[in-house]
């Protein structure tokens, strides 16, 4: 099996540490192909990045998804996910999508810890599109970015554990998200400390991306995720170009 790991921001070793951690995740069997965007932010914070992300990760799809079986979109929020779901011949699965089903599966109300105080609003519009509002008790942020983070590990551990408990003790969540790509692998690292589950937003989506291969979910045919009717483009990349247009 080869999936594709798509992460749409710029910053190399991030997308790095994400193949580290997936391959991990996945085990024996599975072929991580990790891909950085080619153009965009170095961290997403913003919803201007995150539009900018989601081209850039609709190019890395049509750049790279050949010989796939299916996509793990690796940036929390999802930049680009219907977009992505659109056009792709096989499964793609987001990592903040997979992140919150998971989290309903482990109890009534979740709630979502991350780093950069911007994506309280844009994970809450995130939550929204999933239809998934009434289940979201809290999202907390720490003041560092993902990024920053992942930069200085050890000092951030004890802000992420603090947060996540408050979002079980204050907060009523039955289960925690550690979400963004800088906090792949550290749910394990502070899930002692936590009186409910701590969810990895990257162990989340790496099974559920196998799950999808696995199954060999058929490309829908009908519906708003079809595909894109051809359509002739100007300024992009050819391989995106060819996506949109096969014809061409």
């Amino acid at each position: 099996m080869r999936l594709l790991l798509i992460n749409p921001n710029t910053t190399e070793n991030i997308t790095e540490l994400l193949a580290l951690r997936a391959r991990d995740f996945a085990g024996p069997g599975v072929e991580i192909r990790a891909v950085s965007g080619r153009f965009g932010a170095r961290y997403i914070a913003s919803r201007a990045a995150a539009a900018i992300a989601g081209h850039a990760a609709l190019e890395a799809l049509a750049e790279h998804q050949a010989g796939c079986d299916a996509v793990l979109l690796a940036c929390f929020g999802d930049p680009g996910l219907w977009a992505l779901k659109e056009l792709s011949p096989v499964p793609v699965v987001g990592m903040a999508e997979a992140s919150c089903h998971l989290a309903c599966l482990s109890g009534r109300q979740f709630s979502i810890v991350t780093g950069g105080e911007r994506w309280a609003a844009m994970l809450r519009e995130f939550v929204a599109s999933l239809g998934l509002s009434s289940r979201l008790a809290s999202i907390r942020t720490v003041a560092p970015t993902g990024a920053e983070i992942a930069a200085e590990l050890d000092r951030a551990l004890a802000m992420l554990a603090a947060s996540c408990r408050a979002c079980a003790e204050e907060d009523g969540a039955e289960a925690v998200i550690l979400g963004g790509a800088g906090l792949a692998g550290l749910a394990g690292r502070i899930a002692s400390g936590v009186p409910v589950p701590v969810i990895c937003s990257l162990e989340a989506g790496i099974r559920a991306t196998i799950a999808a291969a696995e199954l060999r979910l058929a490309k829908a045919t009908g519906g708003s995720l079809a595909g894109t009717p051809a359509v002739a483009s100007a300024g992009l990349s050819e391989a995106l170009a060819a996506m949109l247009d096969p014809g061409r």
